[in-house]
């Protein structure tokens, strides 16, 4: 092994530790203490089977965060992907994607053999191919599927089934939807037969029998998920790294989810959105963006829908220490959409649920003090947005990529203009990587002309110090690591410096986005060092306490 490169995991190499390093990070932090960490999915970490997955890689990767005194990784969500691949189009909102499922851990199990896995795959290692990712993955899986329902017994046997007992509120309905799905060639619930897409009891019970194998083996692989999530969480939290996960506010149409509970969304008969998210047309869009997502209805079956997201908080922070409320607006007041409508021009703003509903979840799940969540409140902030997150405490985020040109909220993206109650990125997943950002013409929006993009980097060239941006993207961490805001997280592709090629999503686009996949070999001790430096620096290392107290809004 190259001796740049950190070692494997749980082999630390005390030769090659970066200096400086404390003989044991603290506890996992909290979002109100000072602290900083990656944005990282793991089907973006290395491997031989074709997407990163939650193995010898992911573990690699916590040891290279911990070198780095890094306290948190973050991740997008981790259900099940549907269309166009989204972690965000999620098949479901409970249950974990099986492709992320780690097969050397099932050979090791005694689940597969090593000769059945064979040596180098020919699937590509710098993107995921999703389709051949799954078709070899699921072959795999089925077998060793099969060898778990021939051998399991005792203490193993015992642990699937208090599992399936656990999470039988979400667990049969799923497998049963993934089951009827598979045998109807992956096509959406809406167009199965009539008695299964409206949840008929004898319809569904005849499927249960028919497909009862396959029902079977999709919960051996929740089982087997739930079990390799555990012990990558553990982990991570006896390296001092806590988790941050991702919860859409809405859920995808062709999910378990909308097919199990019809009547929380607005629907017709046939089982057909009447309304539809989104959001209006603004400053980067003459005709919004129409995101097509069902919509709840949140006051007219108000207790069913708390109560269901109530279990949707109660599952995802059994996973995570902290969690990124998506679209946290949408909460507050939200555009709705006639689902006949070919754009989102024609919409309207629906009062969202408001304090109630966080009031319900922190009674449901039991917290007396703050919730673990981070607020994404980028778009129409309004002062009830504002007010709504400030009630519960929770972090809003700040973008620094948009601090510097004709943005709208372009002044509180600003490192002098951050409350230390916030999250502050460089940039997210549906960014252009900082260096791809900076150099590229046009950038993200069309309305971003050459003469626009050239304004921007004198700017931020001016307000970082930068000399001429050919290390911009260690211009930027520095600046969000050196920011009042708690918590400060960068992606991976601008630790990397990456350029456009590297990006994880381009909104608007169907194909080709979420594909994007690092090398092991770019884990190296000098990367580690050089941001552990920065860590020590600004007090984000453990060393010192941040506070949530401060200028908050």
């Amino acid at each position: 092994m190259d001796e740049n490169h950190i070692g494997q995991p749980g082999q630390p190499d005390q030769a090659n530790q970066p200096p400086n390093q404390p003989p044991s990070l603290p506890s996992v932090p909290r979002l109100s203490q000072r602290a900083s960490g990656v944005l990282l999915h793991p089907t973006s970490l290395p491997g031989p089977y074709g997407v990163g997955d939650l193995g010898a890689a992911a573990r690699h990767f916590i040891d290279f965060l911990a070198a780095a005194q890094q306290r948190w990784w973050q991740m997008l969500p981790i259900g099940p992907v549907g269309y166009g691949n989204s972690p965000y189009s999620a098949l479901s909102a409970f249950a974990g994607n099986p492709l992320l499922i780690c097969l050397d851990r099932l050979a090791e199990e005694g689940l597969l053999s090593r000769s059945a896995l064979g040596g180098p795959t020919d699937l590509p290692h710098e993107r995921v191919d999703y389709e051949r990712a799954a078709r070899y993955r699921m072959e795999h899986l089925r077998t060793a599927f099969a060898a778990f329902r021939a051998n399991a017994e005792g203490p193993e046997r015992r642990s699937y089934e208090a599992f399936c007992a656990r999470e039988r509120h979400w667990l049969d309905d799923f497998t049963l939807y993934a089951a009827i799905k598979s045998a109807h060639r992956e096509t959406a619930w809406a167009v199965w037969p009539e008695g299964l897409r409206l949840r008929d009891p004898a319809a569904l019970e005849g499927a249960r029998r028919e497909l009862d194998e396959n029902v079977e083996f999709h919960r051996f692989l929740q089982y087997q998920f739930n079990k390799e999530w555990e012990q990558l969480r553990a982990y991570a939290h006896g390296r001092g790294v806590g988790l941050i996960g991702d919860l859409p506010i809405f859920v995808s149409h062709d999910s378990a989810d909308v097919w199990q509970k019809r009547h929380l969304f607005s629907l017709d008969e046939g089982g057909m959105p009447k309304v539809i998210s989104g959001v209006p047309p603004d400053y980067f869009s003459a005709t919004g963006q129409r995101w097509g997502n069902p919509l709840y209805l949140w006051h007219s079956r108000r207790r069913e829908v708390y109560a269901w997201w109530t279990e949707r908080f109660r599952t995802t922070l059994a996973r995570f220490d902290a969690v990124r409320l998506d679209h946290f607006i949408g909460f507050q007041r939200y555009w709705e959409i006639p689902a006949h409508e070919p754009t989102a021009v024609r919409g309207r703003w629906m009062k969202g649920p408001g304090a109630r509903f966080f009031k319900y979840v922190k009674k449901g799940l039991g917290v007396r003090g703050t919730l673990p969540l981070i607020a994404e409140d980028l778009g129409c902030v309004t002062p009830a947005v504002t007010a709504l997150r400030e009630r519960f405490r929770l972090p809003g985020i700040r973008l620094l990529q948009f601090a510097f040109g004709t943005d709208p909220q372009a002044p509180t993206f600003l490192p002098h203009a951050y409350p230390r109650r916030a999250v502050v990125y460089t940039g997210t997943h549906d960014n252009d990587t900082t260096v791809g950002w900076f150099n590229e013409a046009g950038g993200d929006q069309s309305t971003r002309t050459t003469e626009d993009t050239e304004k921007e980097r004198r700017a931020a060239l001016a307000y970082l110090g930068a000399s001429d941006g050919k290390s911009i993207h260690w211009d930027m961490i520095r600046t969000v690591q050196a920011s009042v805001a708690n918590t400060a997280i960068v992606p991976m592709q601008d630790l990397l410096g990456l350029g456009s090629e590297a990006r994880m999503n381009r909104p608007g686009l169907a194909t080709g986005n979420w594909e994007w996949r690092f090398r092991k070999s770019d884990l190296t001790h000098e990367l580690a060092d050089r941001l552990g430096s920065l860590t020590r620096i600004y007090g984000r290392n453990g060393s010192q306490s941040g506070t949530s107290g401060g200028r908050s809004h």
